[in-house]
């Protein structure tokens, strides 16, 4: 089997040297854990490898992602000059490579229209993040995973999408793009020691024999992500007991 490295050598080794080509893999967590910057090494990665890529960034603006990925030592703009990498604004565009309306059906056409515009080949796709396209309609976040899987899943697109959590409940805005991914690569956080520590689990990987333990993570200036040793960390020590997540939900933090 084919597999792409996702751009970070000690995640690789987690899921047997990489992600399947042509797989659906979400990307989810709360704010702050590492998802953008590992959807920046994985588009890093395919310029390396000669691959075609193409970034939907929803959250960020275009110059954002291109100077987070300079941080870390990624021309982005030299990749976008060659032909090797179409970067796609949802924020704060005004090109032909604006998305100009957080619609499915928009997303899609925007992507088929810079692969076509990239040509045939190999091709990475991200999209970060793909829960701002069901905000307003979180029933709907099955349906359009589903949607952009079926239709993706034709044209040759390896595709990493991120999911955001919410930092009260640490559960997903709209459920759905995990029960459709082959793969899911989860992000968590925990406050030890009045330290922030970031860790990372393959909670699922289609077709690969992967790592179940979850793994420290750091965010290194120059270098990027980098996976640790396995932590003892439990579930419980970076989500809110059930009762407190049932208060907030209700809009009830009010003390008993």
């Amino acid at each position: 089997m084919e597999r792409l490295s996702t751009g970070v050598p000690s995640l690789d080794k987690l899921m047997d040297g990489g992600i399947p080509r042509g797989f659906f893999v979400a990307v989810v967590g709360e704010p702050g854990t590492g998802k953008t910057i590992l959807c920046i090494h994985f588009i890093a990665e395919g310029i390396a490898s000669g691959d075609y890529n193409i970034y939907v960034t929803t959250e960020e603006s275009r110059d954002s992602i291109i100077n987070q990925a300079s941080q870390f030592g990624f021309n982005f703009n030299k990749a976008i000059n060659e032909g090797r990498l179409i970067l796609i604004d949802a924020l704060m565009g005004d090109d032909e490579w604006t998305l100009r309306h957080l619609d499915i059906d928009e997303l899609v056409d925007i992507v088929i229209r810079a692969k076509k515009k990239l040509g045939y080949g190999r091709t990475r796709l991200v999209i970060d993040s793909v829960s701002a396209f069901w905000l307003a309609k979180p029933s709907m976040a099955r349906q359009y995973s589903y949607t952009l899987k079926k239709i993706l899943s034709k044209w040759d697109l390896t595709t990493l999408v991120t999911s955001q959590y919410a930092i009260s409940t640490s559960e997903a805005f709209g459920f759905g793009v995990e029960h459709v991914a082959d793969g899911i690569i989860r992000f968590r956080k925990s406050i030890k020691n009045s330290m922030l520590r970031r860790y990372v689990l393959i909670e699922k990987m289609r077709q690969t024999n992967h790592s179940l333990y979850l793994y420290e993570v750091h965010i290194l200036s120059g270098k990027g992500l980098v996976v640790t040793a396995p932590t003892l960390l439990r579930k419980e020590d970076v989500a809110l007991p059930e009762k407190v997540k049932k208060k907030v939900k209700k809009g009830g933090l009010t003390g008993e």
